[in-house]
């Protein structure tokens, strides 16, 4: 991993991404702290090009974004349409909230789904990867969600956005998932788990919890990974998101200057 490859998800910092003037403010924090690319995640009404040309103002590049789950599945072109205007290779599925993993009707009819929409963004140059959570480390008729996803899709048409923490919460090993996709993770999310003095899981800011970064980092290098994209859904520290995202950053840079 080097300091190049390290990005921030906006969505760490959607509160502060509701107008034009806000994003362009973000952007320039984001900057600031170091981050040289960002994903588009959680971001309030804007035109694309706007969007873009503030990136660009900011020296900043669009390394991935996430979009609305039913356009992916139902019109992929428009998002072909909007990454090519961010001139970003990269979107990911970001969560299925209307899929019904209770049967493997609905599982099969979603990954036939996916698989389509991934060959669709890939006839444009674009590449669909899949963001996991815990939901997918429910097991149906003796299938691991996650794996059923990624054995029954071609792995030219759909890859893989791995996040860290719901990967751990879900109890799996985030470095052997990064070994099994090896080839096909072309994202992940960087974020830790920690257990509060309530026993209760918690987000975390990268090297603040108890997961084994030295093993991850290099197993996604092993696997090829483009993009290490930090992400804190909340439990920012002093609520604040973006001393939460220049803490994982600081961490993540000492980590690629050894």
């Amino acid at each position: 991993m080097r300091v190049e490859q390290v990005a921030a998800q906006l969505y760490t910092l959607r509160d502060h991404l509701n107008t034009s003037e806000q994003i362009s403010k973000t952007l320039r924090q984001v900057r600031k702290i170091g981050y040289q690319a960002v994903q588009i995640s959680g971001v309030g009404p804007i035109d694309p090009r706007e969007l873009a040309s503030i990136l660009d103002g900011e020296g900043l590049q669009c390394c991935a974004t996430h979009e609305n789950a039913q356009v992916i599945l139902e019109t992929p072109e428009a998002v072909v349409e909007k990454l090519s205007i961010l001139n970003c290779e990269h979107t990911a599925y970001p969560y299925p909230a209307d899929v019904d993993f209770s049967s493997m009707r609905g599982l099969k009819s979603f990954v036939k789904q996916l698989n389509a929409a991934g060959e669709a963004l890939r006839a444009a140059g674009k590449t669909l990867s899949y963001h996991n959570h815990d939901i997918e480390f429910r097991r149906i008729k003796d299938h691991l969600i996650l794996e059923y996803i990624y054995d029954n899709t071609d792995p030219e048409n759909l890859k893989a956005e791995l996040d860290t923490h719901w990967v751990q919460a879900g109890g799996g090993n985030t470095a052997a998932w990064c070994r099994k996709l090896s080839g096909r993770m072309p994202l992940i999310h960087l974020k830790d788990y920690a257990i509060d003095a309530d026993r209760r899981r918690r987000f975390a800011e990268v090297g603040s919890g108890n997961m084994d970064w030295t093993g991850i980092i290099s197993a996604a290098d092993g696997a090829g990974c483009r993009w290490f994209i930090v992400e804190q859904d909340g439990d920012w520290v002093n609520n604040d998101p973006f001393r939460s995202l220049r803490t994982s950053f600081r961490y993540l840079k000492d980590m690629a200057s050894r």
